[in-house]
């Protein structure tokens, strides 16, 4: 009972050096914003699906531009993602349509385009925030466990150079506390990782709806004007 108590993971958490406790609280704070991070994700990645899909149902149901304009526009309407682009676009192609027959066709498609493209890129650098902390944590937090377990086997071997016989009952605590700096940082990456490569997944999905409307629109502003 007692080699089972001392072998209890708060009893080896709790007895391990000062460097494998730090590894093992970074890593478990890294663990805490790693899952905050996988759930303010998720959830703005399905609102943006959401949205995306629900502005192309009133976009292609035949409704007016103009009008649908006017909505995106209104402060008080809750815009997603594509109606933004939307909304950019097609303020930029009224801009420069109000300005007279002057304007060429051409270089109201391009400012257009370009009011679009812009508002496309601000909306994408949103869409991957955080995502590069989920990948670096992915990917380091292995090491920083690996390197906790080095520290704390060096550790105890050097404990064992003051005794006269070395036992199993000897090294085990001091191995298996520094088992669990390996441990706490696969339970960090692994999740990390598994978000990483299904966000930017969807992202993916997203940009490829995005540049797909930005097409199209630019085809319907052509035969408006």
């Amino acid at each position: 009972m007692n080699v089972s108590a001392d072998l209890s993971i708060l009893s080896l958490v709790t007895q391990a050096t000062l460097v494998v406790q730090a590894v093992m609280l970074l890593l478990v704070l890294v663990s805490l914003a790693s899952w905050t991070a996988i759930f303010s994700k998720l959830l703005s990645i399905r609102s943006a699906n959401r949205e995306t899909e629900g502005f192309e149902r009133r976009f292609w149901s035949g409704v007016n531009l103009e009008t649908l304009h006017q909505t995106a526009a209104n402060p008080r309407h809750k815009t997603g993602a594509l109606e933004r682009i939307f909304e950019a676009g097609m303020s930029e192609f009224l801009k420069l349509r109000g300005r007279g027959p002057e304007v060429e066709r051409q270089a109201l498609l391009d400012g257009a385009r370009r009011a679009m493209r812009a508002t496309y890129q601000r909306e994408m650098d949103a869409l991957e925030a955080r995502l590069s902390f989920l990948a670096s944590a992915g990917s380091v937090s292995p090491y920083v466990g690996l390197f906790g377990t080095v520290w704390g086997i060096m550790h105890a071997f050097t404990n064992l150079s003051g005794l006269q016989q070395a036992t199993l009952a000897s090294v085990a605590p001091g191995i298996a506390e520094s088992l669990i700096a390996t441990a706490i940082g696969l339970f960090a990456a692994i999740p990390a990782v598994v978000a990483y490569n299904r966000f930017a997944h969807d992202i993916d999905r997203l940009a490829n709806r995005f540049e797909s409307f930005i097409e199209e629109f630019s085809n319907i502003l052509q035969r408006q004007r």
